[in-house]
């Protein structure tokens, strides 16, 4: 599948995001940069205040102990990053800036971020691409979506 001319292209790994434009035509596509996001996240072991709770058996005379799981500060920055972007997204198809989408994420990422979507941007995807290419040069990401885009599932008419 060819990148139509004017379609937008989101570039993203939950922690920077780059929204391009194709101002080619729809076989060889020129894509531009219109806006760029970015996120900084300290190390988690500096978001942690300790380690991860315990809990002791209720039993009578029992001696089990068993930790809570650890909550992963990262995950929630991560998934707020996109929930912004998300709404981002859908204020710039509102005001028509975004007529068709094509989103580039790594697959957790992009299951994240397709939570978010609301309906009316939805059916603006005409394309999903479940890789991490955030930090390849725009001369590469033209290229490997030419490579790899795979159509999104049919728009209802």
């Amino acid at each position: 599948m060819e990148t139509p001319h004017d379609a937008s292209v989101l570039v993203t790994d939950g922690r920077k995001a780059l929204l391009l434009r194709n101002e080619g035509d729809s076989r060889y596509a020129n894509l531009k940069l219109v806006e760029q996001w970015q996120q900084r996240l300290d190390a988690d072991r500096d978001l942690k205040s300790d380690g991860p709770g315990r809990s002791f058996s209720s039993n009578a005379g029992g001696t089990r102990r068993s930790a809570y799981s650890e909550s992963d500060f990262h995950d929630a920055a991560e998934a707020g990053f996109l929930a912004q972007l998300a709404s981002s997204l859908s204020r710039r198809h509102r005001k028509g800036e975004i007529k068709e989408l094509i989103i580039v994420s790594p697959p957790r990422a992009l299951g994240e971020l397709r939570k978010h979507l609301a309906g009316d941007l939805k059916q603006a995807v005409i394309a999903e691409i479940a890789k991490d290419l955030v930090k390849h040069p725009i001369s590469s990401i033209e290229e490997l979506i030419a490579l790899h885009v795979e159509p999104a599932l049919p728009r209802p008419a």
